[in-house]
């Protein structure tokens, strides 16, 4: 299993990310993409992703807004493996826009 970030590793690693917040519990982003089909490519490479890493987000879609939620469901909270996913997610929202 793995280890679960400190609230205050939690803090740390959101410095390094862009526009993700939250907690132990789960980090979160929300980004609005300039179309509806624009934001469901980005969904499409997101899984694809999570597929590849065996780590899967939440993703909530309201018609061009995307929010990601990223936590470990097995460790019962946040960890490395949500980071990580974070950043790739953060790539590919950035080649997007």
């Amino acid at each position: 299993m793995a280890d679960l970030l400190t609230a205050e590793a939690v803090r740390d690693e959101l410095g390094g990310l862009t526009g993700w917040s939250g907690d132990g519990t789960g980090i979160s982003r929300t980004v609005e993409l300039t179309s509806f089909p624009a934001a469901i490519a980005v969904v499409d490479r997101v899984a694809g992703t999570a597929e590849e890493l065996d780590h899967h987000p939440d993703i909530d879609i309201r018609w061009r807004t995307l929010t990601f939620r990223c936590v470990t469901h097995s460790a019962g909270g946040v960890t490395h493996r949500d980071v990580n996913l974070a950043r790739r997610i953060d790539e590919i929202i950035r080649g997007a826009q």
